[in-house]
């Protein structure tokens, strides 16, 4: 799998909601809770669908906040695997929030 350019990644993040370039090789994206539980619960989640597609983000707890954080480390860069896992954790958010 090869790394995405600039112009597929600026047109895959402008229909991900919420996640922005952290820098050239990195996406991420905070998610804000109400409640701490919640923020772990959502971080169980997207740990089971890592496991499952074997791409592992980086997350970031802090109180009722988590940073997520994709980078797919074998190639350098923003790969598909990174903006199919930000699309799968902004469902999950949706499914953890509802």
């Amino acid at each position: 799998m090869s790394t995405l350019n600039n112009e597929e990644i600026e047109k895959k993040l402008s229909d991900l909601n919420g996640w922005n370039r952290a820098d050239a090789k990195t996406i991420e994206r905070n998610f804000s809770f109400k409640k701490f539980l919640t923020g772990i619960a959502f971080v169980e989640k997207i740990a089971h669908h890592a496991e499952n597609v074997q791409h592992h983000p980086n997350i970031i707890i802090d109180h009722t906040s988590v940073t997520v954080r994709l980078s797919t480390l074998d190639e350098g860069g923003i790969t598909k695997k990174d903006v199919d896992s930000a699309a799968a954790y902004n469902q999950i958010f949706h499914e953890v929030n509802a």
